[in-house]
């Protein structure tokens, strides 16, 4: 009943207090759900771009179809997709099995041959399509746990991720934008926040074969 409340609790907040700010114990909380967040095959291929800088989210702003969440908000999290998603990541995803199971080569073998000839087969398209999946994994995972938090939120995909990727150079860092997550504290006059959900009833969106 508490994670229902904790959902019942949180909404797409559209108005931020700006004087209020995550503390590190939070931050690092959101970073860590980030990072066990389930992803296909456990390969990661998202990392989470983390900004608390006024002048840069007030500079992205104008490519967040002028939302003001991006600027008042505590922090900015990105979700961004790696842009290369090849062997090496396959290779580097078994490493780890390697170093922190102590699982023998021959035992792995044969699944990571699997899919390092599955991946080899996929397009650049493809791969970007699948990548995106596991950043709204990833979104989905954090928001719930803003909302047992208390944390405010506000998913976005109103944003132009090339200027975003182009104002925070993430092609330096083999990166691409792919959800914008401003998190922080609802301002008092945010009237969305005691707007009633709309909702299907549960037995309009449940099928039970």
């Amino acid at each position: 009943m508490q994670i229902l409340d904790s959902l019942k609790w949180r909404y797409a907040t559209k108005k931020f207090d700006a004087t209020r700010f995550l503390n590190p114990e939070q931050l690092n909380m959101l970073k860590e759900a980030f990072n066990l967040t389930a992803t296909s095959y456990g390969l990661q291929p998202i990392r989470l771009v983390v900004i608390q800088n006024k002048e840069v989210q007030e500079q992205l702003v104008p490519h967040s179809w002028n939302q003001r969440q991006v600027a008042d908000a505590s922090h900015l999290l990105i979700i961004c997709t790696e842009n290369a998603i090849n062997k090496d990541t396959i290779e580097a995803y078994f490493d780890r099995v390697k170093a922190i199971r102590n699982t023998p080569d021959e035992i792995l073998a044969p699944f990571k041959g699997f899919m390092i000839d599955s991946f080899s087969k996929k397009t650049q398209e493809e791969l970007k399509t699948w990548a995106a999946k596991q950043a709204y994994i990833a979104l989905g995972n954090l928001l719930t746990v803003c909302g047992v938090e208390r944390i405010d939120a506000c998913p976005m995909e109103g944003f132009s991720p090339e200027k975003y990727d182009e104002i925070l150079g993430l092609e330096a860092h083999g990166l691409s934008s792919a959800l914008v997550l401003p998190v922080g504290y609802r301002a008092a006059d945010d009237m969305f926040a005691d707007f009633k959900k709309v909702r299907k009833s549960v037995s309009e969106s449940i099928l039970e074969l």
